[in-house]
C-alpha cells in the first residue's frame, strides 16, 4: 500500500512539474511550401510534443489533413531552455533528429540529419 501511494505521488509531481513547462502552449510555425500552422505543446509522458490545431495558407485558414498530426516529438527539456527529440516535416513525410530553444516569446527548431551536418530550421512565435 506505502508502495502505491508513493508510486501516484510521484507521478503527480512529475505531472505538475510537465504541466509548468514554459514551452507549453501554441506556436505559429514560419511558412514551408507557402503554410504555416498552429502547434500545440502539450505533455507527452516526461516529454513534450506539438500537435498542428490550425493551418494556413495565402488565401487564410483552412483545413489541412495534417490537422492533429504531431509535429514535434519527444521533447526533452535539458532545464537551459533547450530540448531534444524529433520534429516531422509534413511537406516531405521525413522525422528527424530535432531540437528546440526556447528564449521569450520566440522558440526556434532545427531538424537534422547526418549527424547533425545537414539541418533545417525555423523560428515560431508564441501565440498563446
Amino acid at each position: 500500500m506505502k508502495k502505491l501511494a508513493l508510486g501516484i505521488a510521484c507521478a503527480l509531481g512529475l505531472a505538475g512539474m510537465a504541466s509548468a513547462d514554459p514551452v507549453l502552449g501554441t506556436w505559429k510555425t514560419q511558412p514551408d511550401d507557402g503554410s504555416y500552422a498552429h502547434v500545440t505543446m502539450a505533455p507527452c509522458g516526461a516529454a513534450v510534443c506539438g500537435k498542428i490545431s490550425r493551418t494556413f495558407n495565402a488565401d487564410g485558414e483552412y483545413k489541412s489533413p495534417n490537422i492533429g498530426k504531431t509535429l514535434v516529438i519527444d521533447m526533452v527539456a535539458n532545464g537551459d531552455g533547450s530540448y531534444a527529440g524529433k520534429v516531422w516535416r509534413p511537406s516531405n513525410n521525413k522525422i528527424y533528429t530535432g531540437k528546440m530553444n526556447l528564449s521569450g516569446k520566440s522558440l526556434a527548431l532545427r531538424g537534422c540529419v547526418a549527424g547533425g551536418l545537414i539541418c533545417s530550421k525555423q523560428t515560431w512565435s508564441r501565440v498563446k
